[in-house]
């Protein structure tokens, strides 16, 4: 209860001066995370989401849908001492939960407006980006759809946004969630290497001016997929990425290994603008890993075993300077 009532009163607070401090502020602040199966508790015609309906297997209901919604906002909240400006979503269902998450839930106040894809994903699953409007205005958008391979399903969408920020800066920010290693990595491997085939013509077209790619690679900094990106001039500002509170060394952690599959990737004029970049480990977002020791995020589920948590991933933030 503690925790909730100090979320409350930072958002009140944030809430009560957001335009005085927009007017004052010398940063942007940028968020990544995968939300982990953030779904509404109805079927969507065509999709295979029934385990994340009222009778599934989940028994997802519509209070732990309601939990998960302020559970990713007091996440956001958490992630800097200011509201960020942009944060890409991964792992979103559809406009239902971006309209809850923005309109009704603990984040119902802090003014953000949200773009997002509806991919051929057989779950149902898509990416997203908050916004807000006082400090990022869109110009236009488009999702690229990425063309599948032989072996390989209908993946997510590549959302792409071209807008301005409050400075009159024209940022073009790509959002993507790549297919993952299920099925083997080697084996997968070209799946993840078509989204960024897919992206390049229009990244080739912007010729690297004021670029951020951002999102879940379902790879690692040294991984073929991200020094495709790196080759073409985008520089991972995330790969040293920690935990601001020394205990996460990546955004996720399989068998006791820390690792980043989440990454931010900027144009070299932006990326020497970076302040800073680190993952947002705060305690609350952890659980005790027992197997392995240290420290693991707290998942909504434990297995089938709800245990009210957050995601599998970490927030990646990001302060640009204006």
């Amino acid at each position: 209860m503690k925790k909730v009532l100090l979320f409350v009163l930072l958002f009140t607070g944030i809430q009560l001066t957001i335009k005085s401090q927009i007017s004052n502020l010398k940063s942007q602040i940028i968020v990544e995370l995968n939300c982990e199966n953030l779904f509404d508790t109805r079927h969507d015609e065509g999709k295979e989401d029934l385990e994340f309906t009222l009778e599934g297997t989940r028994r997802w209901s519509r209070t732990r849908y309601w939990r998960k919604l302020n559970a990713i906002g007091q996440e956001l909240l958490s992630c800097s001492d200011e509201l960020p400006a942009l944060v890409a979503l991964i792992e979103i269902e559809n406009d239902t939960v971006l309209h809850d998450l923005t309109r009704r839930s603990l984040l119902r106040n802090a003014g953000y407006h949200y773009l997002m894809t509806c991919s051929p994903d057989v779950r149902g699953i898509d990416v997203g980006l908050l916004y807000q409007p006082a400090r990022f205005r869109p110009i236009c958008y488009d999702e690229l759809e990425v063309p599948t391979l032989p072996d390989m399903r209908p993946t997510r969408n590549i959302l792409y946004v071209k807008g301005e920020t409050q400075r009159g800066d024209t940022l073009h920010i790509f959002v993507v969630h790549a297919p993952s290693r299920y099925g083997g990595e080697l084996e997968t491997r070209p799946h993840r290497q078509q989204v960024i085939s897919t992206m390049r013509e229009t990244l080739d077209t912007l010729q690297l001016r004021n670029v951020i790619v951002t999102g879940d690679f379902n790879d690692y900094a040294e991984s073929a997929s991200i020094q495709a990106l790196t080759r073409l001039g985008l520089v991972n500002v995330s790969s040293q990425a920690k935990g601001a509170g020394g205990r996460a060394h990546g955004t996720y952690r399989y068998r006791g290994e820390w690792h980043s599959l989440d990454h931010i990737l900027l144009s070299p004029a932006l990326a020497e603008r970076t302040d800073s970049i680190y993952i947002n480990d705060a305690t609350f977002l952890l659980e005790p890993e027992n197997t392995y020791g240290g420290w693991k995020p707290r998942r909504t589920y434990n297995g089938y075993k709800y245990q009210r948590g957050y995601s599998d991933h970490l927030p990646l933030v990001l302060r640009l300077k204006l």
